[in-house]
């Protein structure tokens, strides 16, 4: 007998050991006492999560959204921004200048994309408010780079789609049923500690990261 099979015959007649317990993840959550949060728990609880990660929350209605963008790309001096189908339609009603839809594969502009495209506008599937994470699912409109290349980042969260924790997140949306190539949580802006422990921001993404909060009315301050 070989040592091979000498190995794969001990471990074979080895004792089985008991099967191991499935974690009892709806009962961990349900222990924190996270779902008893409401909207405004919820908001609250984000907004001072995304600040803490050195990210920017800007209320705003689903109707003033676009012209509060403007004024946030007009202030940080941004020249080109990167935007998506679905939002084509409010953008250009706004008059912002310097738009710059995502048209076209990555190899025909590539050079352009990294080195003169300022911002990018993308739409968010919700956030986490335990930790204060956007959720990101890029798709053939939004692909991955336009939240991972320019220097800015805007992104649009509605209220109502922000979540206590992760879990609650994923059984609301049914994320069993399906999910994309690239599912991102995003808190803040890009961050690295990597180079003398100390930190640096934008070393692997965008430097700035501005969410655009669409909430009701009241909920403005």
């Amino acid at each position: 007998m070989s040592a091979r099979e000498n190995i794969l015959q001990r471990l074979r007649a080895a004792p089985q050991g008991t099967q191991p317990l499935a974690p009892d993840v709806p009962g961990f959550y349900a222990a924190t006492g996270n779902g008893s949060a409401d909207r405004a728990a919820r908001i609250e609880r984000f907004c001072e999560k995304m600040t803490f990660w050195h990210g920017e929350v800007v209320r705003v209605t689903r109707g003033n959204w676009p012209q509060k963008l403007h004024e946030l790309v007009a202030a940080k001096g941004v020249r080109s921004l990167l935007y998506g189908e679905r939002h084509a339609a409010e953008l250009l009603a706004s008059g912002m200048s310097g738009l710059r839809p995502y048209d076209r594969p990555i190899d025909g502009w590539k050079k352009e994309l990294f080195e003169k495209i300022d911002a990018s506008l993308t739409s968010t599937r919700g956030a986490i408010a335990e930790t204060g994470t956007l959720i990101v699912w890029p798709d053939a409109d939004e692909p991955r780079l336009m939240s991972l290349v320019p220097p800015i980042h805007f992104a649009l969260l509605d209220a109502d789609q922000i979540y206590d924790d992760l879990f609650q997140a994923m059984t609301a949306q049914g994320w069993s049923a399906s999910m994309p190539t690239n599912a991102l949580l995003v808190s803040g802006p890009s961050k690295t500690a990597d180079i003398q422990v100390t930190l640096a921001y934008g070393a692997h993404g965008p430097k700035e990261l501005i969410v655009l909060l669409l909430v009701n009315e009241e909920e403005l301050k």
